[in-house]
C-alpha cells in the first residue's frame, strides 16, 4: 500500500510539473507548490509569507496559484505582448502569436537566446557548449545590473508636493494631459510605444489584509503624461477603489511578472467573493489585452541615463550679461536638468538651471570658435577634479549654408524677447557670427554697450521673419517709446532705412508635435529656471506653444517651441525626484495682481524677468511697460501644419 501510494504521488508531481510548465511568457515558470521555492529564492526581492489557508480564490485541488498557467491555456507574445489562449498561438513553443513577431524576433537570435536564459529558460545543449563562457559572463553583468536598479529606486525617492495631486487635479476638473510621445527628450520619449488605456499591468493589492506584499492585475482607465488611473481588474464599472501612480515606478510590471518573481496575485477583499473561478475570470478577461513589454522596467532605468557627470566644465550664458558666455561646472544632474555653478563663485551659490539639451550651454572653446564674447576667468586653470565637459554631449544644430543671400547686420525681424518670454518684439540682427550664429538685439530696449544682445541660431525656432506676428494674429511688440501706433511694419522699416531679412532664411519646419490647446504638462519657468511648474497650452501657432502657468496672471505665460527640452510630460517630477510647483492659491493671485497694479520696474539685465511666488516666497520684480495680449480666438494656424505660416514681403 505504502509503495502504491508513493507512485501515486510520483505521478501527481509529475503530472502537475508537466502541467505547470507553462507560463504566461515561455519559459517563465508558474510558482505552484513545486517551483515556487526555487524561482522565488533567487529572484524574490522580499521573502514571501505563506498564503492562508483560509482564502478562497485562486484554488484548485488545494494548490494556489500565483497567476493562470498553461493549465489555463493562457500566453503571452514575447514580441509585442498580447496576450491571448495559447492554442492559437504560433509555433510549437507558443512564443508568438503570429509568423511575423517571430520573424522579428528571431532576427538577433543571439540575443533572443540571452534574453530566453535571463528568463529562466533553460539554454540548450548547442548553446551550452558554444556560449558557456560569454553566457556566465552576461549573467554577471545582468545581476550586477539589477542590483544597479534595486539601488537607484531606494535612493530615488519621489518628492511630495503637499497639497497637490495631479491625479485629483486632473478628475476634479476633466483635464487632458500631454502624451509622453511629444516629449522626445524625457524618459522614454521616443520609446513609449502602445500604452494606452485598456493595457493591464501587475500592481501592488492595497485592498488586502495578508501580512504580505501581494499582487493584482489592473487596467489602465487614463493616461495622463506618465501617471495612470489604474482599476483592479473584477471592479467592472465601480471606481470606488480607482488610484493613480507613475507608470514608469518600480512597482507597476507586465503581466506574468508574479509568474516570474514568485510573487502572489490575491484579489482585492471588496470583491474577493464576487467570483468563486478566479483563473476562469482572468483568462477570458485577459485574451485578447495588451500589457507592457517584458523590459520595460530596464527601458526606463536606461532612458534616464544622462551623460553630463558632476565636475564637467561648459560654456554657458551669462545670466548678468546675455551678450557673453562664462565657465560653469556641473554640480548636479537631475533628470537631464542641470544646475550649474559658475567657476568664480566660491560659495556656489552663483548659479543657473537648464537642460543638458538647452541652447544655452555649450562645450568649452565654442564662443572662440564662433566669435562669441565671452567673460574670461580669474581662475587660471582648472580645480582638482574639473574637466572639459566632450564635445559630442551637446546638443547639435543644423548645419547652414552662409555662402550665398545670409543675414547682414542691420535686418529686422521678430523674436521672443528672452527677458520677456510672453512678448514676441521687433528686432534687428546687430552681429553675424560663424557657423549660423546671429546676436539679436531688441529694439528700443538695448543697452548702450550691447550687454542685452542674445545668441540665437540661425535655425532658431525663436526668431521670425517680419508679418509673422500680424499673419498669426499675434500682438507684436513694438519698440519701447515708439509713438506711432499701430505699428507698421512698412512704415517702421521706411523711418528706420532698414531692410527685412528674407522669409526663406528662417526655420520653416513645422513638426508633427501632438500638442492641443488645453493640455496639461509641466515645464520650466524660464524666468526662474530652477522651477518646474503646473502648466497648460494655451494656445499652438504651428510649432510655437503659449504655455499658461496654472494660478497665474497671462502675463507670466512664455512663448516656448515644441520641441523645446524644458517641457515635460505631467508625473516627470515624481519620476525623477525633481521638485514640482503646483498652482498659486488664491492668496498668492491676490498678492501678484495688487503687486502688479502698484508696482513696476526697470527690465534688469539678468536673465530672469517677471517671477512667480514659490511655495515661499512671492517675487515682486515685474517688467515696465505696457501689457500686450495675443488676439483671442482660433485660426486656422493654431495646428501642426505650416500653410500660411509667413505673410510675403512689400517691397
Amino acid at each position: 500500500m505504502e509503495n502504491t501510494k508513493e507512485l501515486t504521488e510520483h505521478s501527481s508531481r509529475v503530472e502537475r510539473k508537466r502541467r505547470d510548465s507553462f507560463g504566461m511568457f515561455d519559459g517563465y515558470d508558474s510558482c505552484s507548490e513545486d517551483t515556487s521555492s526555487s524561482s522565488s529564492s533567487d529572484e524574490s526581492e522580499e521573502e514571501v509569507a505563506p498564503l492562508p489557508s483560509s482564502l478562497p480564490i485562486i484554488k484548485n485541488n488545494g494548490q494556489v496559484y500565483t497567476y493562470p498557467d498553461g493549465k489555463s491555456g493562457m500566453a503571452t507574445c514575447e514580441m509585442c505582448g498580447m496576450v491571448g489562449v495559447r492554442d492559437a498561438f504560433y509555433s510549437k513553443t507558443k512564443r508568438f502569436c503570429s509568423v511575423s513577431c517571430s520573424r522579428s524576433y528571431s532576427s538577433n537570435s543571439k540575443k533572443a537566446s540571452i534574453l530566453a536564459r535571463l528568463q529562466g529558460k533553460p539554454p540548450t545543449k548547442k548553446s551550452k557548449v558554444l556560449q558557456k563562457q560569454p553566457l556566465v559572463a552576461k549573467l554577471a553583468a545582468y545581476a550586477q545590473y539589477q542590483a544597479t536598479l534595486q539601488n537607484q529606486a531606494k535612493t530615488k525617492a519621489a518628492v511630495p508636493v503637499e497639497g497637490f495631486s495631479w491625479g485629483n487635479y486632473i478628475n476634479s476638473n476633466s483635464f487632458t494631459a500631454a502624451p509622453v510621445t511629444c516629449f522626445k527628450h524625457a524618459p522614454m520619449g521616443t520609446c513609449w510605444g502602445d500604452i494606452a488605456e485598456g493595457v493591464r499591468v501587475e500592481v501592488p493589492n492595497t485592498d488586502c489584509s495578508l501580512p504580505t506584499k501581494v499582487f493584482w492585475i489592473a487596467g489602465i482607465v487614463k493616461l495622463a503624461g506618465y501617471n495612470a488611473l489604474l482599476r483592479y481588474e473584477g471592479f467592472e464599472n465601480d471606481s470606488s477603489l480607482d488610484f493613480w501612480c507613475n507608470i514608469c515606478g518600480t512597482d507597476i510590471h507586465p503581466v506574468g511578472w508574479c509568474a516570474t518573481s514568485g510573487k502572489p496575485l490575491v484579489p482585492p477583499r471588496t470583491i474577493q467573493h464576487k467570483y468563486t473561478n478566479w483563473k476562469a475570470f482572468l483568462v477570458k478577461r485577459l485574451t485578447g489585452a495588451k500589457t507592457l513589454p517584458p523590459d520595460f522596467s530596464q527601458k526606463v532605468s536606461e532612458s534616464m541615463q544622462y551623460p553630463f557627470k558632476t565636475s564637467m566644465r561648459v560654456e554657458v550664458v551669462d545670466k548678468t550679461h546675455l551678450c557673453r558666455t562664462r565657465v560653469a561646472v556641473v554640480e548636479s544632474v537631475i533628470g537631464g536638468r542641470l544646475r550649474l555653478v559658475y567657476e568664480e563663485s566660491e560659495d556656489k551659490t552663483d548659479d543657473f538651471w537648464c537642460h543638458m539639451y538647452s541652447p544655452l550651454i555649450h562645450h568649452i572653446g565654442w564662443s572662440r570658435s564662433i566669435g562669441h564674447r565671452f567673460k574670461r576667468s580669474d581662475i587660471t586653470k582648472k580645480q582638482d577634479g574639473h574637466f572639459d565637459a566632450p564635445p559630442h554631449l551637446f546638443m547639435k544644430v543644423k548645419e547652414v549654408d552662409a555662402a550665398g543671400e545670409w543675414f547682414k547686420e542691420g535686418m529686422k525681424l521678430e523674436a521672443i524677447d528672452p527677458l520677456n518670454l510672453s512678448a514676441i518684439c521687433v528686432a534687428t540682427v546687430r552681429k553675424v557670427l560663424a557657423d549660423g550664429y546671429l546676436m539679436i538685439g531688441i529694439d528700443g530696449s538695448e543697452a548702450a554697450d550691447g550687454s542685452d544682445w542674445f545668441c540665437y541660431h540661425a535655425t532658431s525656432p525663436s526668431i521670425f521673419p517680419v508679418g509673422f506676428c500680424e499673419i498669426n494674429m499675434i500682438e507684436l511688440t513694438p519698440p519701447r517709446g515708439y509713438a506711432k501706433l499701430p505699428f507698421k511694419w512698412f512704415d517702421y522699416l521706411r523711418e528706420t532705412d532698414s531692410i527685412a531679412a528674407p522669409v526663406k532664411l528662417f526655420n520653416k519646419e513645422v513638426p508633427n508635435h501632438g500638442f492641443h490647446v488645453g493640455m496639461k504638462l509641466e515645464a520650466v519657468d524660464l524666468m526662474e529656471p530652477r522651477l518646474v511648474c503646473v502648466a497648460t497650452v494655451t494656445r499652438i501657432i504651428h510649432r510655437l506653444l503659449r504655455i499658461h502657468f496654472d494660478g497665474w496672471e497671462d502675463e507670466y505665460d512664455q512663448w516656448v517651441d515644441c520641441e523645446s527640452p524644458d517641457l515635460y510630460p505631467v508625473g516627470w517630477c515624481q519620476l525623477t525626484g525633481y521638485q514640482l510647483q503646483p498652482p498659486a492659491p488664491q492668496s498668492s493671485r491676490d498678492s501678484q495682481s495688487s503687486s502688479s497694479k502698484q508696482k513696476k520696474k526697470a527690465k534688469s539685465q539678468q536673465y530672469k524677468g517677471q517671477k512667480k511666488m514659490t511655495s515661499l516666497q512671492l517675487k515682486e520684480e515685474l517688467l515696465d511697460g505696457e501689457e500686450y495680449s495675443f488676439l483671442q480666438g482660433t485660426s486656422d494656424q493654431e495646428s501642426n501644419g505650416s500653410a500660411s505660416y509667413y505673410i510675403k514681403q512689400e517691397p
